[in-house]
């Protein structure tokens, strides 16, 4: 049981404004926060924070409280896991009068094996050696707390040792556990790069291979200390510096961030084997600063900062997008002296909405009125949601790259094919729907093609077939994956969803063989009998019936 005295002086030592800002993205107004709410959707925030009180309320749905509240109505907790998970995110130590908890043994568990990779690396020159060659400095090796985790039987034989049962390290992510039970070390034969949170606490590990493993770098599995979608490497150094000097740099990987703090760039910070999502807004807004991307030039850096500049410049944020030449990274550069060069590249970055306009109509031939045409609605979708002065600004700016009227920005034009242009129709939105979901959750894909034909999604076929191409390149998928109107739904939502469209794909599929006076009768006989006495029945009835060529 915790101690009661402990619980008070947790709710004095922080901060709701703190607490709420790491989940929800808080804008100040006037004496108090604002945000749209967490617990309903709402486009207009009606979500205030009170600092002065120490309490949230929605004017929308209601919901209120203190920070313990928000923590268990939000992440579904009861109120000792709430305050654990408090404890956990501000580095708080609590007392029990009995026992422990998951939290704190599972910070137990990863300070221990932590201290243990240090030591490791001391004694592995291999590893040494790889640092070293890569230009990482003995000091920044200590300032990161870069360690080295050896094979699996090591690891397992260190926990024992240590008294750390192995359950709880299974929970810490540290290890494992395989087919009969049998546990094994997540991290073997790896440079460990420690990721702590915001304030500073353990919460998990990435590792670098030297053992030509095919997974270069692997991180810590999802706990209840470590969500990657909601941590940036290397924030718990580079705070002070960001909220010093407004600027926050975003770079690739970890060595990327080790070797910039080195040459003095020290607002670095880089997320961890996923791109930038909406759950890393509240902490990159955290201090207000500008925003600099710092990727590699190659196609998969592109990509990612293209998809990144797109999420912060709609949501407000300010800052520029660095591509670094010639398949060079950042650490390489660093290494090599060109600290300067660095700093140079990174005072010339090109402005995020600038950038986005860019890479987006240069994916067009614009000598073709139809791609032409394409790259206009594209352009259009982007500006349009951004705030009215932002986008009157750039208007110009999109005009002369498309060379085009800027007063066409103005005008609600037809856009030929719907796909060039996501309209906010029911059927484009159930669609849309689909192929957003599709798109964060590929697994989904086979099944749905079971039942559903490319073709039938009519003018985002393309859009479709790219999606089951694995284009992620695509535009209209970059632009998809960005878009906040379409959500991802859940697979139950998913399959609702599928039943109404083809009830309507089939409603309207009967009507069109109906009206076929060219089809021949008996053709016509079979397929307006399957359709209403077979397939569209088992739709109503709840069953997603598996598409058929032939209909």
């Amino acid at each position: 049981m915790i101690d009661n005295a402990s619980i008070e002086s947790l709710k004095n030592s922080i901060d709701i404004v703190d607490v709420i800002g790491n989940f929800v993205e808080l804008r100040k107004a006037g004496a108090n926060y604002k945000a749209n709410c967490p617990f309903h959707g709402e486009k207009t925030p009606s979500f205030v924070v009170s600092p002065s009180k120490q309490i949230y309320h929605c004017f929308g749905c209601g919901v209120g409280g203190d920070s313990i509240k928000f923590v268990m109505e939000l992440e579904k907790l009861s109120y000792p896991e709430a305050i654990e998970k408090l404890a956990s995110m501000f580095n708080f130590s609590l007392n029990y009068t009995k026992g422990s908890s998951d939290y704190s043994d599972a910070k137990r568990v990863l300070e221990a094996i932590q201290t243990w990779y240090v030591k490791n690396l001391e004694n592995n020159q291999t590893a040494r050696k790889y640092l070293l060659d890569r230009g990482i400095a003995e000091s920044s090796i200590q300032k990161f707390g870069i360690g080295y985790a050896p094979d699996g039987n090591s690891v397992i034989n260190f926990l024992n040792a240590a008294l750390l049962p192995l359950p709880k390290a299974l929970e810490a992510g540290v290890i494992a556990q395989g087919e009969g039970g049998r546990y094994y070390a997540r991290l073997v034969e790896r440079i460990t790069f420690p990721i702590f949170s915001a304030s500073g606490a353990a919460v998990g590990f990435g590792g670098r291979t030297i053992s030509n493993h095919p997974a270069k770098y692997i991180n810590s599995p999802q706990t209840k200390l470590f969500n990657k979608s909601r941590l940036l490497y290397g924030y718990d150094l580079a705070k002070e510096s960001i909220y010093k000097n407004k600027k926050l740099i975003v770079c690739e990987g970890y060595l990327d961030v080790v070797m910039f703090h080195q040459a003095g760039f020290t607002e670095a910070v880089a997320s961890m084997g996923t791109a930038l999502t909406p759950e890393h807004l509240p902490l990159l807004r955290k201090g207000d600063p500008k925003v600099i991307l710092a990727y590699d030039g190659d196609k998969a850096g592109q990509a990612a900062a293209m998809k990144a500049a797109q999420m912060l410049s709609v949501s407000g944020f300010d800052g520029g997008v660095v591509l670094f030449p010639d398949g060079q990274d950042p650490a390489d550069l660093i290494a090599k002296g060109q600290s300067e060069a660095v700093a140079k590249l990174l005072r010339e970055a090109k402005p995020l909405i600038p950038f986005v306009l860019e890479q987006t109509i240069a994916a067009y031939d614009l000598n073709d009125p139809r791609a032409k045409e394409a790259a206009f609605g594209n352009a259009k979708q982007f500006l349009d949601g951004l705030t009215p002065i932002i986008k009157d600004a750039y208007i110009p700016v999109a005009a002369t790259q498309l060379g085009i009227s800027p007063a066409l920005f103005g005008q609600q034009i037809n856009q030929g094919r719907p796909r060039d242009n996501f309209s906010q129709k029911r059927d484009d939105v159930a669609q849309l729907s689909i192929l957003k979901t599709l798109l964060e959750k590929p697994a989904l894909i086979d099944s749905v093609l079971d039942v559903i034909d490319v073709e039938m999604f009519g003018g985002y076929a393309e859009i479709f077939a790219a999606l089951i191409a694995g284009e992620k390149e695509h535009p209209h998928l970059m632009g998809l994956a960005v878009d906040e109107t379409f959500q991802v739904m859940s697979e139950e939502e998913l399959q609702n969803v599928l039943r109404n469209f083809l009830i309507k794909h089939y409603d309207m599929k009967l009507k069109n063989i109906v009206a076929d006076t060219n089809m021949p009768f008996a053709k016509k006989s079979f397929m307006i009998r399957k359709i209403k006495t077979d397939i569209i029945p088992r739709l109503k009835r709840g069953e997603l019936v598996s598409f058929d060529t032939n209909i």
